[in-house]
């Protein structure tokens, strides 16, 4: 059984999960698709 490569990526990085995939990357199946979560509190009063 062949062992996966441990995904790596610096916390913070919030800039590079906002560029596109390349060719490349998509051919090899080399993606993650990406949710983006936000939560806006807006004050009752």
């Amino acid at each position: 059984m062949k062992k996966k490569p441990t995904p790596t990526f610096a916390p913070g990085n919030d800039r590079s999960l906002e560029e596109n995939a390349t060719k490349e990357d998509k051919q090899m199946g080399n993606v993650t698709r990406v949710t983006t979560l936000s939560y806006d509190e807006v004050d009752p009063s």
